[in-house]
């Protein structure tokens, strides 16, 4: 049996004295520091007879929250553990959450690491990853959070795994302060709230989302607009953003689909659409806005620019730039490339299908004339 400890004396064989994290005595009188083997072996012997926590710590002598939030935390039923409290468990569990390293699941396991770090280096994201490592084995093997948490933690590390991202970002969130909207100046906007509900799973043809792509020099922009279903891409290549022109741009590159293929068309609350209420008079197209700062709901765009970055990145100056080169540029990308290592077509990842990928052929046009 452990012998209780005196208070305000280090036990020279305790663990604390073997832990990095003890420096003295804690306030209330007790030694601070890891519980060893032999104290959970203890633990577990009292937890069988039927002691209490209480009655477990004073024995110990150690905080009765220790001893339960020894017993909480490794006690807990996972896939590869029913449930219950084992005193070599819960000290090989302790070891490894003092390991620096082992937060990380892709640094415990190297090979895991050495696959996400190559189909990072093949442009695929890590939804696109850890959905495809899902269907294949039939369990959830690595989380895409996990496997992002690994890219910024080994670009602290100044090994800038960031640079694999699709994004390339070197930080996440949001940057900066966000501004105003100018959803309040926009006549005749309706929410995407009033929108047909076939439109949000994608089971209908005919529902088309467009946005800008912009890029770092003032006024360049890529006019992209998507339809959901078939993910049918157009691009055109204004000379502006004004809303005159946006409107007979969007207009002259949905009017020669046929009318049961346009059915409504999802933009944000910029004001290059401001105008957007002639393409429901010349096409009868009706128009629908996203949420102020929630441009998630039109994914399909978002995620065709987010690929299109892949070519075309935002220092791209597209004056230096022939519309052939452009066009060709975004159908590299949009193109369903093959895996040199699997053969397998590259997914694309899609939040509204029940799978983890789901798999689509895109097409571009090629940019519109004049």
């Amino acid at each position: 049996m452990v012998q209780p400890r005196s208070r305000g004396v280090l036990d020279p064989l305790g663990s604390q004295n073997k832990c990095n994290t003890c420096y003295g005595v804690a306030a209330m009188g007790q030694c601070y520091g890891q519980l060893s083997l032999e104290e959970r072996i203890e633990i577990y012997r009292l937890c069988a007879a039927g002691e209490s926590m209480q009655m477990i710590a004073r024995t110990l002598g150690r905080a009765v929250s220790t001893i339960s939030r020894e017993i909480g935390r490794n006690s807990l039923a996972t896939k590869a553990w029913s449930g219950g409290y084992d005193p070599v468990r819960a000290q090989k569990l302790a070891e490894r959450r003092r390991r620096w390293d082992g937060r990380f699941k892709l640094a415990r396991q190297p090979a895991l690491q050495d696959l996400v770090k190559d189909r990072l280096a093949m442009g695929h994201s890590p939804e696109q990853i850890a959905g495809r490592l899902t269907r294949q084995h039939g369990h959830t093997v690595v989380s895409h959070e996990s496997i992002y948490r690994f890219v910024y933690h080994r670009s602290a590390q100044k090994d800038y795994w960031h640079r694999l991202l699709p994004q390339r970002k070197s930080r996440r969130g949001r940057l900066g302060k966000r501004g105003g909207s100018a959803a309040s100046a926009i006549k005749f906007r309706r929410s995407i709230s009033e929108r047909a509900c076939d439109a949000a799973d994608r089971a209908t043809p005919g529902h088309w989302e467009a946005d800008f792509m912009l890029f770092a020099k003032y006024g360049q922009g890529l006019l992209v607009t998507h339809e959901r279903q078939s993910r049918y891409t157009i691009l055109d290549h204004p000379p502006d953003r004004k809303a005159e022109r946006t409107s007979k741009r969007l207009a002259k590159l949905l009017e020669p689909i046929p009318s049961a293929l346009r059915k409504t068309l999802t933009i944000d609350n910029g004001t290059e659409f401001a105008l957007h209420y002639r393409l429901t008079e010349h096409l009868d197209l009706q128009t629908y806005f996203c949420d102020p700062h929630s441009p998630w709901q039109k994914g399909g765009v978002e995620n065709a620019i987010g690929r299109l970055r892949r070519r075309l990145p935002r220092k791209t100056n597209l004056a230096d730039l022939s519309r052939r080169q452009i066009a060709r540029s975004s159908r590299l990308t949009m193109k369903l490339r093959e895996n040199a290592s699997t053969s397998e077509r590259q997914p694309r990842h899609s939040r509204s299908s029940n799978q983890p990928l789901h798999f689509k052929r895109e097409s571009i046009s090629p940019l519109s004339r004049g």
